[in-house]
């Protein structure tokens, strides 16, 4: 190798190192989806529903409670509400076609995490964690986008100031109510978030 060469590796490796150390231990640069706000096939408004109207998030999102994943609700769920109101708007007939042929409806994800990080809802709200945390001010959103980063770094230090949330023997989530400070931090074991 001439030195010439070194020289360059050598260069661009102290540019890498510094580039990756001003990134910190939050890794915002990895998989950073932040400010995402994909065109759906449905001009659904959270604005409109969990702000104006207060719907719960559980309600269209039920299996968050009790699931790792919060899903996306089946189109049958949004005609609950509007086989009475608004049936004549654009956006619902495109919901009950899809209903009336049990065609599910083709929504683009927007808070997709990498393959190697897993995320469990159900802890998390049985932990009276705001959807907000998350997801930033959804209820205000006309159009759903990725307001956080989602980053290593983002969910390490909500874990460092959250209590704790265990299963009991049926499988339910318990929230610890013990006042020690080793009670009162999520884990940060890398196994809780990795596999």
């Amino acid at each position: 190798m001439s030195l010439r060469t070194a020289r360059i590796i050598s260069l661009s490796l102290t540019v890498l190192g510094v580039f990756v150390a001003l990134q910190g231990a939050s890794f915002s640069w990895f998989n950073n989806h932040q400010g995402y706000s994909p065109a759906q096939p449905i001009n659904f408004s959270h604005r409109l529903h969990a702000g104006d109207n207060q719907i719960s998030c559980l309600y269209c999102h039920s299996s968050a409670e009790r699931s790792k994943v919060a899903g996306i609700p089946a189109a049958s769920t949004c005609l609950n509400c509007h086989q009475i109101t608004r049936r004549d708007s654009p956006e619902i007939k495109k919901i009950a076609a899809a209903v009336a042929e049990s065609r599910p409806i083709e929504w683009v994800r927007i808070h997709d995490l990498p393959d190697h990080v897993t995320f469990n809802h159900s802890r998390h709200v049985a932990a009276d964690i705001k959807c907000q945390q998350c997801h930033g001010p959804i209820e205000k959103m006309d159009r759903v986008e990725q307001f956080e980063t989602l980053s290593m770094g983002m969910c390490i230090n909500c874990h460092r100031t959250h209590r704790v949330v265990t299963m009991d023997a049926a499988g339910r989530p318990q929230v610890s109510q013990e006042a020690t400070r080793a009670r009162l931090l999520a884990s940060t074991d890398c196994t809780i978030c990795h596999h």
